[in-house]
């Protein structure tokens, strides 16, 4: 276990995109192995987490807006999706390194989840090289990172709001994206976004399984928690329209879903 909690660390720590990809394949590979661990009692070290100088990073209102049929809008999009998945690989190897106590499963989910994050990266970075891009070309926003911050302290909070809420949007979002790319013939674009969206609603299934396991841990209920995380976590309530089948398999409810419509007509003012 020693090992794969060093493996663990290696993979966070690592700086450059190639290191990074590499230690988690590396880690993944290993646990796939092991037939038990011990990482619920590792001693959690400080870790940094390892990110590139490039790309920049700056406010969201501060991203450039570029139409999408132009070379450059093409690009722009592939790229920030990109960005997406590169801070998402960091996102499930901060769940597996920072949280201690918990059952192996989760260390298992959360280094599995960070493996398919990996995948999805280098699908969406060497297609930008066709391009002619490279991931670091275009500045980006760190919306993403700041939420994994916000939730550092607690493990109940951060399977709420990081899966449940910024991943989960993927699935609202997703569609409307391929939709963008296949109006400019974008085949190889819609085909990495399908592999995407697929391992995607598996990602936001295991958040919702560990912060309904986290409530039951604690005597919570967790419909009511997750809407008061909501308000006491965010500016504003997550918006629709929602992917509603998509979350229904990702492990929300119908009455979660009905809740969120809710939240999002009355929007900021429910604040």
């Amino acid at each position: 276990m020693n090992d794969c909690f060093s493996l663990l660390h290696l993979a966070l720590a690592a700086v450059s995109p190639d290191d990074k990809v590499a230690a988690v394949r590396t880690l993944s590979e290993s646990m796939q192995n092991a037939t038990s661990l011990s990482l619920s009692a590792a001693r959690r070290s400080p870790c940094p987490v390892g990110r590139p100088a490039r790309p920049p990073l700056v406010h969201p209102s501060a991203v450039p807006k570029r139409k999408l049929g132009s070379k450059e809008g093409h690009a722009a999009l592939i790229h920030a999706i990109a960005h997406i998945e590169f801070n998402a690989i960091n996102l499930a190897l901060d769940a597996a390194h920072r949280f201690a106590g918990l059952p192996e499963q989760f260390y298992r989910d959360w280094v599995h989840v960070a493996a398919e994050e990996a995948k999805h990266f280098s699908l969406l970075r060497d297609y930008l090289s066709t391009l002619g891009f490279a991931y670091g070309d275009f500045p980006a926003h760190d919306g993403l990172w700041k939420m994994a911050q916000d939730t550092a302290h607690d493990v109940l909070v951060r399977m709420a709001l990081v899966p449940r809420v910024l991943e989960a949007r993927g699935l609202d979002v997703t569609p409307q994206m391929r939709a963008r790319l296949e109006r400019i013939g974008d085949t190889r674009g819609v085909r990495i976004l399908d592999v995407i969206a697929r391992d995607e609603v598996g990602h936001v299934a295991i958040g919702s399984h560990w912060f309904r396991w986290a409530c039951v841990q604690r005597g919570i209920e967790p419909e009511a928690h997750f809407r008061a995380l909501i308000t006491q976590y965010l500016p504003a309530p997550p918006r629709g329209p929602f992917a509603r089948e998509a979350r229904l398999k990702a492990g929300f409810s119908e009455l979660e879903m009905d809740a969120l419509e809710r939240l999002s007509e009355l929007g900021p003012a429910s604040n």
